[in-house]
């Protein structure tokens, strides 16, 4: 490791082959959390290389707990963290309404490391048990549309820097590769990204995986489609800037998105919104994400009519029901 972090300061990479073995032997526990901490300090302050993080995500689903899901192609909706923003859980939020909208969703998360409440912690105030069991995950796919996959019980690499990452409380690589690692390597992924520049990285990650994708990013960096700017789409074959407004949106002010002081401000709010009692602004976010998730698996449909699909499913009832469903299946 030392090797290694003298290598990085001086502002050399690191093969494909060495980060998959130097994230293995982060795994197996060979290094102390001050090393840990140095090595992902030292990628915060520059740019992951396609190799590094190519080698990064082979040792992590080397070593997973896999999970067989595809028969149902799901999808998943996730952002990298790490924005700054204290946003509520938008992209968890979009996942019901997917789910809702009778889309199969296989949502990877863990707990926030840079905000307040990650996708883990409002699905824990849920009196969610976090589970591996292939029964109770298949059910919940098959009952509700949905299975949530905590990344911990799943990823052993996640586990053993997760105090690290917590301490540090700035974004890291883990940032990055969180997105990369569903364990049941879903068919489809949306993917939120606060930078410009990560955009073309993880588009050539996700070529190489062979996943369909979209990767989107608000022009005023946040990870995910806020409204509070124009925001751009990547897909494999294209890629455009949109304005809330053509879409039908008022544009949103970055203090109407914010997810509140703790674990039980975002909760209420994941709530509001998915009972259909949210702000303007909170609800609209929510949709165009969902939107843009269902075109995805939609590409012939326009995303006017998977904007209406989205809608339907949360001013029905849908996504709540799905919710609720989720809760019984998963206590």
């Amino acid at each position: 490791m030392k090797q290694i972090l003298s290598r990085l300061f001086n502002h050399e990479h690191l093969s494909e082959a060495e980060a998959r073995q130097l994230l293995l032997d982060i795994t197996a526990g060979h290094y102390p959390d001050a090393q840990v901490a140095a090595l992902l300090t030292a990628f915060c302050m520059r740019d992951i290389t396609v190799d590094e993080l190519t080698g990064f995500r082979e040792a992590l689903m080397q070593t997973r707990i896999p999970i067989d899901f595809a028969p149902y192609r799901p999808i998943d909706i996730v952002g990298t963290g790490g924005d700054g923003k204290n946003t509520f859980n938008i992209s968890t939020c979009a996942c019901f309404v997917v789910a809702g909208a009778g889309y199969k969703v296989a949502k990877h998360g863990n707990y926030g490391a840079t905000s307040v409440s990650g996708a883990s912690d409002v699905i824990e105030e849920h009196g969610i048990r976090f589970t591996a069991n292939p029964d109770t995950l298949r059910r919940s796919m098959d009952e509700c549309n949905l299975a949530y996959l905590h990344a911990q019980l799943f990823n052993p690499a996640m586990k053993s820097v997760a105090a690290v990452r917590k301490s540090l409380g700035v974004r890291t690589l883990f940032n990055l590769l969180g997105p990369l690692v569903n364990p049941c390597r879903p068919a489809y992924q949306l993917l939120g990204v606060s930078q410009l520049s990560l955009m073309r990285l993880y588009t050539y990650v996700f070529c190489k995986a062979g996943i369909e994708f979209a990767v989107v990013n608000s022009l005023d960096n946040y990870d995910e489609i806020s409204l509070t700017d124009e925001f751009k789409v990547m897909t494999r074959r294209d890629e455009r800037i949109y304005r809330p407004q053509e879409l039908g949106f008022d544009p949103a002010r970055p203090t109407d998105l914010q997810g509140g002081r703790n674990r039980e401000d975002a909760s209420r709010i994941f709530d509001a919104v998915l009972t259909n009692r949210a702000t303007p602004a909170q609800k609209h976010c929510v949709l165009v994400n969902a939107a843009f998730a269902i075109q995805l698996m939609e590409p012939d449909k326009e995303i006017g009519e998977c904007i209406d699909i989205a809608r339907r499913s949360l001013e029905s009832g849908q996504a709540l029901k799905t919710l609720k469903k989720f809760i019984e299946i998963n206590r």
